[in-house]
């Protein structure tokens, strides 16, 4: 039986039976914490009676002294719960350029990736609740995101072919703590405790450690407002995105090589100028510019067109260029040695 409430299992029961088509097996990633181990148990007692083979997967990142520990533990819980356990070791890069949270973020997603197709499995369940889903809106905020980061974590995203699926989003931790110390109780396993989670040199632990405390004692219910402004927001950035499909779709946008008519694209509103351009990159699985990086880019885009420039423009991004040949702008991969009489040296950034 599933020591929680009953709101908990038919959560995961919803989300497991709205995949289309249903699966015959799914994973759960595994940590060892108190959420995401209580949403393995919670998976495999609704698995347990539908014809479902649950499969956890527990991703081994060596950052921790305990982490071998922690390992052990997941693999126990597993054949407590008397389902497939696999575990991969990574290795984070402390000096990727983009942080050791976001560096140990991506290694977690390839293992999980890796993991799922060794095992056959395309839907993966994830532990996040209300209180990771409204810090995380409170650090998109503060670094600047608009609507579509706003959105924060959705409950479903495709990632490689893997469907990740997010059953709690809204459910307190409180509740999800409270079902683990029950079942702890009941069984003598016990829930792990990353101890990165309060040590507040870690951007996102700095936001509970140092700023939730303050929220909760002045204005009690922020998380939930939180939340409701994600699912508004990504409201929002879904009809962005519609605007935005339908701007391009009218460029004269070529299927084949993702270019769209420069010509075309200067008769748009500044705004949905900016639009197009996110979503393009977007869609082509691109990171997205920064405002400055936008606006310079839009600026040459213009100014290419003003002074006759249509044959060349070659604009750095990552590790592509955007590219404007005949009136025609596309992503093309970097050049290394460039022409250096290249028309349009000088309006590269």
């Amino acid at each position: 039986m599933f020591p929680g409430p009953d709101a908990l299992i038919q959560k995961v029961r919803l989300a497991i039976t709205a995949l289309s088509p249903q699966p015959r097996s799914l994973g759960v990633a595994v940590s060892g914490g108190a959420d995401s181990a209580m949403l393995a148990v919670a998976a495999a007692h609704y698995a347990a009676g539908h014809g479902l083979v649950v499969h956890l997967f527990h991703v081994h990142h060596g950052l921790q002294a305990s982490a071998d520990e922690w390992l052990h533990r997941v693999h126990d819980l597993a054949h407590q719960l008397a389902v497939p356990c696999h575990s991969m070791r990574v290795t984070v890069s402390e000096t990727a350029g983009y942080g050791i949270e976001a560096a140990a973020r991506d290694a977690r997603y390839k293992a999980l990736h890796d993991m799922a197709s060794v095992a056959g499995v395309r839907h993966i369940l994830l532990g996040h609740h209300l209180h990771d889903q409204a810090e995380t809106v409170l650090l998109r905020l503060l670094r600047g995101a608009g609507p579509v980061g706003l959105a924060a974590m959705s409950p479903h995203v495709e990632r490689d072919g893997i469907e990740y699926v997010r059953p709690w989003l809204d459910v307190d931790r409180a509740q999800i703590v409270d079902a683990a110390n029950i079942y702890a109780a009941q069984t003598g396993w016990q829930y792990v405790t990353d101890p990165t989670n309060t040590q507040d040199r870690y951007t996102r632990a700095a936001v509970r450690e140092r700023l939730a405390p303050t929220l909760d004692a002045r204005w009690p219910g922020w998380r939930d407002r939180l939340a409701r402004h994600a699912r508004q927001s990504a409201q929002a950035a879904q009809v962005l995105d519609e605007v935005a499909a339908a701007d391009l779709g009218s460029l004269d946008f070529d299927a084949d090589d993702q270019s769209f008519s420069l010509a075309g694209w200067r008769l748009l509103s500044e705004a949905r100028q900016a639009l197009v351009l996110r979503y393009w990159l977007g869609q082509q699985g691109l990171a997205m510019p920064t405002d400055a990086r936008l606006h310079n880019l839009m600026r040459q885009m213009r100014q290419l067109h003003a002074l006759g420039f249509d044959r060349a423009m070659r604009v750095g991004h990552g590790a592509v260029d955007i590219v404007c040949h005949k009136g025609r702008v596309l992503v093309a991969g970097r050049r290394v040695d460039r022409d250096k009489h290249d028309p349009s040296a000088g309006l590269s950034d």
